[in-house]
């Protein structure tokens, strides 16, 4: 038994794009709420938890949805093709939108601060900032409106495209299969990083993004078109029927309950992996969502190198996390991966405004390794317990997890840093929310793959 490793980088198309708009999106829509509106840290918290709100209740409905459909293209491609077409164009569209606040802003003569000013000035020209969209709300709900399109479209998508690798993918290989997926994913991330770089993202408050956003949204169309032009989503899951059969991997329908859902035990399993995965996400997007305030308002560093340095070292990462996940067990090589997680945020702690830039990329080479080791290894786990034809609802499921922790992220940590202050809580937030994580994965028993005998070593490296 060998994993396809074209087929499966073909599916990850849909996840490089995916990967694309969110890697611009928490990057600069924080930036735009903050510099560009005033809205204070909690405020724009809470609107940066839009989007895993209304995923909260979408995904899991438009992945069950999903496994239901039956076209010519098969049960996800028609999900992402029209997602896809409504999110980029919307996209783009909002950046106009901004452009017209930055417009009032320069026209009423509210100063633009170098990043690296003075905190306490920068937060006096916010207030001015916040008087201003206060005094003329319309571009902020027009903003806002625009982004509920960009969200919806987006939420339609992402269970479909996620579930797909599952649908092509026979169990035992799908840490493998989803180390490829991630692959694909992060360098749809880091494409749009050394864009950010390009553009000079983090060097003005009062950047206007169209240029960016439009060259986004370039690198989203690519990996669409090379995805429609390339995945025969019918044929790929026939495909992995048949090797099903062939392998003997066929599914039993009675378990301990005696029919077709999960046992007792299974369902304490599933219970506790959704935990551990609103608990690390919890942490980990409380840092992801606002870095590019942390690095540009706090600590005066270019946000976009230092992400590139962790979409690297979680590049290197992939397929090496997949391999060893296939050997000592996948919950096993989760735990050692939150506890590198979980010490790359609490030496971020101690890093400053005078601590020289280059100190940070080794403590996100660090992250990134950490989030590609739990990353690989946690969504196979939730999929592994689905039965046959609910691998959508599973995948919302997953998502329904990571999502509602993601909406808890951004406004309970906002809350904190418009009390505490960013300094102090920042990566404190994130570190704790990860290491709780360790504590409820530690009662997991069910989830890893079973094992498969080859015929010869060369077939257990899946080496052709």
């Amino acid at each position: 038994m060998k994993l396809n490793y074209k087929k499966v980088l073909l599916v990850g198309m849909a996840f490089f794009l995916i990967s694309a708009f969110w890697q611009a999106y928490d990057a600069i829509t924080p930036l735009i709420l903050t510099n560009h509106f005033g809205l204070p840290q909690s405020v724009s918290g809470a609107v940066m938890s839009i989007d895993n709100i209304l995923a909260v209740f979408m995904l899991p409905i438009f992945g069950a949805l999903s496994d239901k459909v039956n076209t010519r293209f098969g049960k996800r491609t028609p999900f992402i093709f029209f997602g896809t077409i409504v999110a980029v164009v919307s996209f783009f569209c909002l950046t106009f939108i901004d452009n017209l606040q930055i417009s009032k802003l320069v026209a009423k003569g509210i100063p633009e601060m170098a990043v690296k000013d003075n905190e306490e000035v920068m937060a006096t020209v916010r207030d001015l900032t916040l008087k201003l969209t206060l005094e003329n709300p319309w571009p902020l709900i027009g903003f806002i409106a625009t982004l509920f399109v960009v969200l919806i479209a987006m939420a339609t998508f992402r269970s479909p495209a996620v579930a797909l690798m599952p649908d092509v993918t026979v169990k035992p290989l799908r840490s493998k299969a989803n180390a490829i997926i991630n692959l694909t994913g992060t360098a749809g991330g880091i494409i749009v990083l050394v864009l950010g770089m390009v553009f000079a993202t983090s060097k003005n408050l009062y950047m206007q993004y169209t240029g960016y956003v439009g060259a986004v949204c370039a690198v989203m169309l690519l990996g669409f078109v090379l995805f429609l032009l390339t995945v025969k989503e019918k044929k790929w899951a026939k495909e992995m029927e048949e090797d099903t059969i062939k392998f003997g991997l066929e599914e039993k329908d009675e378990g301990e309950t005696g029919g077709k859902g999960l046992s007792k035990p299974e369902l304490k399993s599933l219970l506790l992996i959704l935990a551990s995965v609103a608990l690390w996400y919890i942490g980990y997007n409380s840092i992801t969502s606002k870095y590019s305030v942390y690095a540009t308002n706090i600590l005066g560093f270019d946000y976009n190198f230092t992400l590139i340095v962790a979409q690297a070292a979680a590049i290197v990462s992939y397929i090496p996390v997949g391999m060893i996940a296939s050997k000592i067990g996948r919950r096993k090589t989760i735990l050692a991966g939150v506890i590198i997680l979980a010490t790359a945020f609490t030496i971020g702690f101690f890093i400053t405004p005078k601590t020289p830039e280059v100190i940070m990329y080794p403590v996100f080479a660090l992250a990134g390794i950490g989030w590609a080791t739990i990353n690989v290894n946690s969504f196979p786990m939730v999929v592994e317990l689905a039965k046959r034809g609910d691998t959508g609802k599973y995948t919302g499921y997953y998502y329904t997890a990571s999502m509602a922790a993601q909406i808890v992220a951004p406004i309970l940590s906002g809350i904190l840093y418009d009390a505490i202050g960013m300094r102090y809580v920042f990566f404190t937030f994130g570190a704790l929310f990860v290491f709780g994580s360790f504590i409820t994965m530690l009662f997991v028993k069910h989830g890893d793959s079973k094992p498969i005998a080859s015929k010869s070593r060369l077939e257990q490296l899946d080496v052709d």
